[in-house]
């Protein structure tokens, strides 16, 4: 009803110049509102690569080690060439016993769904579906097009919500549909807009919302902004580095969801020195070593645009970001 109710008012304008535009504008509006709204419901959520899956033998071995060091320490063998960097508060690998994997940064295990979903920010139930690294970008523009949406028939039937009140409308019932259209479209708009701002604000921090109420834990401790790399890359990280896709619901963004560069600069001793295929001079410092298996190429250009991995490990003193410190976990986080 909100609808025809909005189109009727477009259609009463009296200019025809102006009821082309505002229909033009607002057909847009509804096109990519129920195509960002589409794809946040229907982007499955991805979940943990394979390498991060304990094979059998390990499986066996984790089952016959009781609670302790020896059980952390075969997950600290299983997890020695993973890209890891996060904890536990306890300063535990994180270990998910219902799905049985070594949980990447950022993931955590959603009670609804039941799996491990990578880069997880909240179980959404408007969407009935985990928001996650697959479709936050989708989710964000759902956001932004229903704000938008909202404020476009809040404003185009704001003159006629007037006239109800000054009696300048006819008296049969169109007019109530008037009053609902406007405070239904106001009321949305103030809590989308509210709603939008906040993940804006995490979007420019490189958070979560679960990290927001609880901080990631590296191997030197909390940090809450562990994972900001400044406001331009992280915008990069979701959105993409070509913006002609940033407003369009289609998948943009960064790597693949099981590890994210940090701008945190203390190295782990435990992790491997050098990943495949730098040379030997990258050797020399031991307090800048990256772990065996880097970012993809599209998370690890965001560490530094001008030099490479090879360049930033010998000349360490030049780049202001690096790669955190590893944390692994062993809770069941939901």
């Amino acid at each position: 009803m909100g609808s025809v109710d909005c189109l009727a008012c477009v259609l009463s304008m009296e200019n025809i110049g102006e009821q082309v535009v505002c229909l033009i504008a607002y057909h847009l509006l509804f096109a990519m509102f129920v195509w960002s709204y589409w794809k946040t419901i229907f982007t499955l959520p991805m979940n943990p690569s394979k390498e991060f899956h304990l094979s059998y033998a390990e499986k066996e071995l984790l089952e016959r080690e009781p609670r302790g060091e020896a059980h952390q320490e075969v997950l600290r063998r299983a997890a020695k060439d993973l890209p890891i960097y996060t904890r536990t508060m306890s300063g535990a690998i994180r270990y998910c016993d219902r799905c049985q994997l070594i949980k990447p940064d950022r993931c955590h295990h959603c009670s609804v769904c039941d799996k491990c979903i990578l880069k997880m920010d909240h179980h959404c139930p408007w969407v009935n579906n985990c928001v996650g690294f697959s479709n936050y970008k989708f989710f964000l523009l759902f956001l932004a097009y229903s704000l938008l949406y909202c404020v476009f028939i809040a404003a185009t039937d704001l003159q006629y919500f007037i006239k109800f009140w000054t009696n300048g409308l006819p008296d049969t019932q169109a007019k109530f549909h008037i009053m609902f259209l406007f405070f239904a479209a106001a009321m949305f708009s103030v809590s989308l807009s509210s709603l939008f701002g906040y993940h804006c604000w995490l979007v420019s921090k490189n958070k979560s919302t679960l990290e927001a109420f609880r901080s990631p834990v590296f191997r030197h401790g909390t940090d809450k902004n562990g994972f900001s790399l400044g406001f331009g890359k992280n915008m990069r990280q979701v959105f993409g580095d070509e913006k002609r896709y940033w407003l369009l619901p289609v998948f943009s963004s960064l790597g693949d969801g099981c590890s994210f560069p940090t701008c945190l600069v203390n190295q782990d001793p435990e992790q491997p020195s050098t990943p495949a295929g730098l040379n030997s001079t990258s050797k020399n410092s031991e307090n800048h070593q990256f772990p065996a298996k880097p970012l993809r190429e599209s998370q690890s250009h965001l560490l530094t645009d001008s030099q490479s991995w090879s360049e930033i490990s010998t000349n360490p003193g030049k780049g202001k970001t690096g790669m955190s410190n590893p944390a692994l976990t062993m809770e069941n986080e939901t």
